[in-house]
C-alpha cells in the first residue's frame, strides 16, 4: 500500500533519505559503510547486492539474455536494451533545460550539462589536462604512453582511437560518404563536410580579438595569431630562417636541396609548389581567369589582378613607418625598408644591398664572367643577362603584340606597349595628376616640380635633370661629335644640328620625322 499512499517510514540517519522497504534502507546503508558482501570469485569484484553480482557474471559467461526484436543486438540488462530501442524509435526523452538539446540517455544528458558547468572531473597526472569522461583521459593517456592499438592492415600506420582508423582507412578504399546537399562535393570525414559547408554559409566562429579577422578553423586561427606574436616555431635546420607553419618549411628547404617536384609536361620547367605549376601552365592554355570588374583587363594570377585593382582605387595601405611612404603591396613596403636597413653588405668592397637578389648578382662582379658575347666580347656574370644581350645580334624579339604584331626583345618592353592599345597609365603624378604609362616617365616628369638634377659634369659643374642630357653635354668636354654625315663626313655634337647640316644636300627643309628616316 506504501507504494499508492507514498509513505516511505524508514529514514537513514546518516544523510536523511528515506524508503518505504526497510531492506531498501538496508541496501542503501551499505553506501555509508562501503560494505559490499557479494564477490565474483572469478575477478574479485565486489558487490552490495546479489543480483548485481548476477549480471556482472555475464560479462563472463557472456550471456546476453535481452534481444533487440529490430536488429537481433544482445544485452546483459534490460535497461541496456530499453536504452538502445531509443536508436530505433528516435525517442529522447532527457532534455537539457539550458539549451533545450534533447538525449536518448540519462548519463548522456549529464555529460553534456558539463559542457555549461565547465566541470572537468578527470584530471590526466601528467600534463593537467582535463576531461568531462573517464574514457576521454583514457584515450588521452596514449599520448604520453605512445600507446596506438589500432593498427591498419593496410600500411601498417597505428592510432589511438578506433574512429580515427575508421576515418584512415577511407584513404585506401577511397569512400567519401559524407556529401554536400548544395555543391554535391564528397568527404571521407564528417567534419571536413562540416568546415566546407561554411564556405556556403560564409560562417567563420572563430575571430582574432586584436586584428578583428575570422577563420572556418580554430587552427588557422591559431597559425594566424602568430603573426601578431611572431612566433615562428619551424627552423630550418641548415640558414636558421623561421617559419609560422610546418608546409612553409618543407617548401623552404627545397631552396637548398634544389628539388623541384612539380614538371610541366609542355615545356619541362619545374617548380616547388604545385600551385606555382598551375599558374605556369596559364602561359600555355592562354588562361586568364581574373577579370577587373572596372576595365575588363583579364590576369592569369588572383595577386596581379588585386595590384591591378589598387590602379583604380588609388588605396596604398602599407604604410612605412619610419618615413610615412606608402604602397600597394606588402612585398613593395618589405623591400623598401631594406632602404633604412641595407642588411646586404659586400664583404669585398663593402657596397651595400637592400635585397637579397641585388647583392648576389653584385658579388658575381667580383668573381670572373663566364658568359661570353663572341660577336662584341662583352662579358656577363649570368646567363639570363647574356641570353638577353644576344638578342641585339640575332634581332629576335620572342615576344609579339597581339593587336598590332610588333616585336619585342624583352617581355616588360610588350607590357608596357600593351598600354599604347589599352590607354591605361597607372602612373599618375601626385602634384598636377598628370598620368603616365610607364612609371620611368613618371620619375622623369617628377623632377619637373621639385627641381632636381642629380647628374653633374665634373669638368664644369653643369648639372642635368636626365642622364643622357648629361652624356650629351660631356661632348662639349671631350670633343666628341659621334653624328657624321653620310654624304660629306661632316661631324656634329647633336643630333639636331645633323638634321639640319642634312637640308644642305636636300635643297628643301624636311619634316623632322622625315629627317630621322632619311639619317
Amino acid at each position: 500500500m506504501r507504494i499508492h499512499t507514498g509513505e516511505k517510514p524508514y529514514g537513514c540517519q546518516q544523510c536523511g533519505k528515506h524508503f518505504g522497504l526497510r531492506k531498501c534502507l538496508k541496501r542503501h546503508f551499505m553506501i555509508h559503510t562501503g560494505e559490499k558482501p557479494y564477490t565474483c570469485q572469478q575477478c574479485g569484484k565486489s558487490f552490495t547486492q546479489p543480483g548485481h553480482l548476477g549480471v556482472h557474471m555475464r560479462v563472463h559467461t557472456g550471456e546476453k539474455p535481452y534481444i533487440c526484436e529490430e536488429c537481433g543486438k544482445g544485452f546483459t540488462r534490460s535497461g541496456q536494451l530499453g536504452a538502445h530501442l531509443r536508436v530505433h524509435t528516435g525517442e529522447k526523452p532527457y532534455a537539457c533545460e539550458q539549451c533545450g538539446k534533447h538525449f536518448g540517455l540519462r548519463k548522456s544528458l549529464k555529460r553534456h550539462l558539463m559542457i555549461h558547468t565547465g566541470e572537468k572531473p578527470y584530471t590526466c597526472q601528467q600534463c593537467g589536462k582535463s576531461f568531462t569522461q573517464p574514457g576521454h583521459l583514457g584515450v588521452h593517456m596514449r599520448v604520453h604512453t605512445g600507446e596506438k592499438p589500432y593498427i591498419c592492415e593496410e600500411c601498417g600506420k597505428g592510432f589511438t582511437r578506433s574512429g580515427q582508423l575508421g576515418a584512415h582507412l577511407r584513404v585506401h578504399t577511397g569512400e567519401k560518404p559524407y556529401a554536400c546537399e548544395q555543391c554535391g562535393k564528397h568527404f571521407g570525414l564528417r567534419k571536413s563536410l562540416k568546415r566546407h559547408f561554411m564556405i556556403h554559409t560564409g560562417e567563420k566562429p572563430y575571430t582574432c580579438q586584436q586584428c578583428g579577422k575570422s577563420f572556418t578553423q580554430p587552427g588557422h586561427l591559431g597559425v594566424h595569431m602568430r603573426i601578431h606574436t611572431g612566433e615562428k616555431p619551424y627552423v630550418c635546420q641548415q640558414c636558421g630562417k623561421g617559419f609560422t607553419r610546418s608546409g612553409k618549411l618543407k617548401v623552404h628547404m627545397r631552396v637548398h636541396t634544389g628539388e623541384k617536384p612539380y614538371v610541366c609536361e609542355q615545356c619541362g620547367k619545374s617548380f616547388t609548389q604545385p600551385g606555382h605549376l598551375g599558374v605556369h601552365m596559364r602561359v600555355h592554355t592562354g588562361e586568364k581567369p581574373y577579370v577587373c570588374e572596372q576595365c575588363g583587363m583579364h590576369f592569369n594570377h588572383r595577386l596581379n589582378l588585386e595590384r591591378h585593382v589598387s590602379i583604380h582605387t588609388g588605396e596604398k595601405p602599407f604604410i612605412c613607418q619610419q618615413c610615412g611612404k606608402s604602397y600597394t603591396q606588402n612585398g613593395s613596403l618589405t623591400r623598401h625598408m631594406r632602404i633604412h636597413e641595407h642588411p646586404y653588405e659586400c664583404d669585398q668592397c663593402g657596397k651595400s644591398f637592400d635585397q637579397h637578389e641585388d647583392f648576389e648578382v653584385h658579388k658575381k662582379t667580383h668573381e670572373e664572367s663566364p658568359y661570353t658575347c663572341s660577336e662584341c666580347g662583352k662579358s656577363f656574370s649570368q646567363k639570363l643577362f647574356f641570353e638577353d644581350h644576344m638578342r641585339i645580334h640575332s634581332g629576335e624579339q620572342p615576344y609579339t603584340c597581339p593587336q598590332c604584331g610588333k616585336g619585342f626583345n624583352y617581355k616588360h618592353h610588350l607590357q608596357d606597349h600593351m598600354r599604347v592599345h589599352t590607354g591605361e597609365k597607372p602612373f599618375t603624378c601626385k602634384q598636377c595628376g598628370r598620368s603616365f604609362n610607364r612609371k620611368g616617365t613618371l620619375n622623369r616628369h617628377i623632377k619637373n616640380h621639385t627641381g632636381e638634377k642629380p647628374f653633374i659634369c665634373e669638368h664644369c659643374g653643369k648639372s642635368f635633370t636626365y642622364k643622357g642630357n648629361l652624356k650629351v653635354h660631356m661632348t662639349v668636354h671631350t670633343g666628341e661629335k659621334p653624328y657624321k654625315c653620310v654624304q660629306c663626313e661632316k661631324s656634329f655634337t647633336y643630333q639636331s644640328n645633323l638634321i639640319r647640316h642634312l637640308q644642305t644636300h636636300s635643297g628643301k627643309k624636311l619634316p623632322f620625322s622625315s629627317m630621322q628616316e632619311e639619317v
